[in-house]
């Protein structure tokens, strides 16, 4: 009987360590993947990434069944409290995810005033960009959040929000200059579209409840790598993670390459932002350097620098070698990296354990029918560049 206390107070004590120190956990490099399924993801599929190696998973839960307008948020037009059957999804997915020895980044696609365009008609929602009014429902919402995921041993930080673009329809293109950045964002500083504003008053209000987990924060117009160009300076919290996102040139890793009579290739010629460029092994490692450019101009570490996303299409005959560059370019630098999907049963595009044909017919019945993903995964080469790095 007299073990029982001491046991119970080592516990404790093991716990508010482990809560402590979740920012040591990104010391070294950490390698994991992307969940953004349509159905929470069970114990087989928690266990898969991680027996392939990975020690993380970026997961996003917008596209599960929300008890009512949007998952988790209730409805991004009013924030008014986390609806607890969602909060009970999703804590439930965070212990299988604990349970198979993977550490969690929280994901939101959609914030108050910022619903995914997906659940949104396919329409861009940029009211939080517009009006700060949504800054403070997202707050709040973080400052929920965090107050009830604080002490869950699985989650490795707060990703603020997915792929932000403060900067769209607003006069700045996207992979402009770093100078025609730097003048966009001179002339928005301290209004709606102060994406770095609108992360220290997200930031400030999960501190009042949560002073240790890691917060990850990613870059402007959808987490482009080269959109850091513009921040004057880091956040002020000595937790945060940044995150950027590696799929350019987007006009030959996407899925509308694939529909072209001849699609671009790589490495080769391909268009970007105003003109067209010979992408290949150096200019991909020259536009991945940008972030750890900025991150060495500030003293920000390197371990502090994460991939959050990157891919391309696996039936892209470019890919293999396009995914072998960019991690050659991501390992180097020492960075973190989350790879684009890890077994996504809502969209096959970057599935690359299917390999390079078409998907089984099975797939597709399953997402009418809202079943699980019934494919069975066989990794071939189209995998090994990442499988190789788990």
């Amino acid at each position: 009987m007299r073990l029982l206390p001491a046991f119970f107070a080592s516990l404790l004590f093991a716990n508010s360590v482990s809560a402590a120190d979740l920012i040591h956990f990104w010391d070294k490099p950490q390698h994991g993947g992307n969940s953004f399924n349509r159905l929470p993801p069970d114990q087989a599929y928690f266990d898969a990434l991680k027996g392939y190696g990975a020690s993380w998973v970026r997961l996003s839960y917008d596209k599960w069944k929300p008890a009512k307008r949007d998952f988790l948020i209730g409805d991004a037009d009013k924030y008014e409290g986390i609806p607890a059957q969602d909060l009970a999804t999703l804590k439930a997915t965070l212990d299988r995810a604990d349970k198979a020895g993977l550490k969690v980044v929280i994901t939101p696609l959609s914030l108050p005033g910022m619903r995914w365009a997906q659940n949104n008609g396919n329409t861009f929602d940029g009211r939080i960009w517009q009006d700060e009014v949504w800054w403070a429902q997202a707050a709040a919402f973080w400052k929920d959040l965090a107050a009830a995921l604080k002490d869950h041993p699985g989650v490795a930080a707060y990703n603020i929000i997915n792929e932000p673009a403060p900067e769209k329809n607003n006069g700045v293109a996207e992979h402009a200059s770093a100078d025609a950045m730097g003048a966009w964002y001179a002339g928005q500083a301290g209004t709606a579209r102060d994406l770095p504003a609108f992360y220290e008053t997200v930031i400030k209000a999960i501190r009042e409840v949560d002073p240790s987990t890691p917060i990850m924060a990613d870059a402007g117009w959808y987490a482009a790598a080269d959109a850091f160009s513009y921040w004057p300076k880091p956040l002020a919290d000595d937790k945060v993670l940044y995150s950027f996102h590696m799929y350019e040139p987007y006009a030959a890793t996407s899925a509308p390459n694939m529909k072209r009579e001849t699609p671009y290739a790589y490495p080769g010629k391909v268009p970007f932002g105003d003109a067209d460029e010979t992408w290949n092994r150096e200019r991909v490692a020259a536009y991945l350097k940008q972030p750890v450019d900025w991150a060495d101009s500030h003293n920000v570490p390197r371990n502090r620098m994460v991939a959050g996303e990157f891919g391309c299409m696996r039936r892209w005959a470019g890919c293999t070698t396009y995914l072998e560059v960019v991690l050659t370019s991501l390992d180097d630098s020492k960075l973190h990296w989350a790879f684009y999907s890890f077994r996504e049963d809502s969209w096959d595009g970057m599935d690359y354990e299917l390999g390079s044909k078409k998907v089984h017919w099975k797939y597709w019945d399953a997402i009418d029918a809202g079943e699980p993903d019934p494919v069975k995964r066989k990794p071939g080469p189209e995998f090994d560049p990442i499988r190789k790095r788990l």
